[in-house]
């Protein structure tokens, strides 16, 4: 698959190194596109360094959004024209301390993270998935054969779910489904799988405990 990475700094980053020693090609993107040659010469296999627009113009089949909350409007809002039916992975999260209000809004209101995301990509086929993690598994944590740990993730739809599920899995990590958009209110900071480093038992008792 070709992945735009939309934010490349601890968990997009890591995760675009992952992907391309996996196989896939990878589309490292940042607003100084110039400051991620490093990643693209850690990295096996494809990858290369673009803009944040040429990124989305690149047709990607799936992108990641690893970016900080507060630029998800404007993001959606630029580059409506060009994810339109594509996979969205949202990994973000909304802290009000980096965020601002937006984000203290978003918490607040009825509805969860992700389904605040796939409102504004409402083009896209929105997934939630690697928000919960550390960066420092995410990096160090791949491609094991066994005590593997356990990305929770939820999907809009069955595309979506069937990709997240194969690039989570492709990496060396489990994938445990939480359900459709309207689940992951506990994958949310501060919730009740948020920050849970486990194994696929350990996270599927959490879940439904």
């Amino acid at each position: 698959m070709k992945i735009g990475i939309i934010g490349s700094g601890n968990i997009g980053g890591n995760l675009g190194k992952h992907w391309a020693k996996a196989g896939h090609e990878v589309l490292f993107s940042s607003r100084h596109p110039e400051q991620l040659n490093d990643l693209v010469r850690e990295s096996e296999g494809k990858a290369t360094a673009v803009s944040i627009e040429e990124a989305f113009e690149a047709n990607a089949d799936v992108y990641l959004l690893a970016t900080p909350f507060k630029a998800i409007d404007k993001l959606s809002e630029l580059y409506a024209g060009e994810y339109g039916n594509k996979v969205i992975i949202d990994a973000t999260n909304p802290y009000p301390e980096r965020d601002g209000k937006m984000a203290q809004e978003v918490r607040d209101s009825n509805r969860n993270a992700s389904e605040y995301t796939a409102m504004k990509f409402n083009t896209a086929k929105t997934a939630k998935a690697f928000n919960t993690i550390y960066a420092d598994h995410l990096k160090n944590r791949a491609f094991r054969d066994s005590q593997k740990l356990a990305i929770p993730y939820a999907a809009q739809d069955e595309e979506s779910r069937q990709v997240t599920q194969q690039l989570i899995e492709d990496i060396g990590f489990d994938a445990v489904y939480v359900g459709d958009l309207t689940k992951t209110k506990i994958m949310d900071p501060d919730q009740k799988i948020y920050a849970k480093s486990m194994e696929r038992n350990e996270l599927e008792n959490l879940i439904h405990s």
